[in-house]
């Protein structure tokens, strides 16, 4: 009987599990200056004020990743109560600069949430940024074939603290419901 109570209990939603990986040394968060759907300097380090900034870097044309990334993203900050989601804050850093300027950020960003930050900038201050996040920007060389390896990037999703420190990192298969338990979590600590 009580064994089939503390199964019962597990599974009526006993304590949160954080699934995201914590970072035993923190990246600091770069101030490198890119700028926002607004035109506006906004750099990782200096203008991320909320105690939780998510920041993923992608593209608006790519078919694949980044719109299940950002779907679940997007899902995962709606799952939220108001109170934990006034503290977080999201970052699109577009690996894609040629493409993505600031007005084809904002549209693309507008269909996850209208308060989303979008990033743009020199390619190579884009890779700058990424470098210190332990993320990989494909710095778009000349391939063989004739073409460039442009858009490229690592898929980790980043969790930046009031501190200006990345303190967590997501893996593109966290499901929006890990990633609002994970915030939830940090949140309250």
């Amino acid at each position: 009987m009580a064994a089939t109570l503390i199964l019962l209990g597990s599974a009526c939603g006993g304590p949160e599990e954080f699934t995201g990986s914590r970072l035993d040394q923190p990246y600091s968060a770069p101030t490198i200056e890119l700028t926002d759907t607004d035109g506006a300097p906004y750099s990782l380090a200096a203008d991320t004020d909320k105690p939780m900034t998510v920041v993923f870097f992608g593209y608006t044309h790519c078919p694949d990743i980044c719109p299940l990334v950002m779907n679940n993203i997007a899902a995962g900050l709606n799952r939220l109560d108001d109170e934990d989601r006034d503290q977080v804050d999201m970052v699109f850093v577009t690996t894609d600069p040629e493409r993505d300027d600031e007005a084809a950020l904002r549209d693309y960003l507008d269909g996850y949430g209208e308060d989303f930050i979008g990033l743009t900038g020199d390619l190579e201050d884009i890779v700058a940024a990424a470098d210190p996040l332990h993320l990989y920007v494909s710095d778009a060389k000349k391939l063989p074939s004739g073409g460039y390896d442009l858009g490229g990037h690592s898929t980790f999703v980043l969790g930046i603290d009031e501190n200006d420190e990345a303190v967590v990192v997501w893996n593109q298969d966290t499901s929006a419901t890990e990633l609002a338990t994970d915030l939830h979590i940090l949140l309250s600590e």
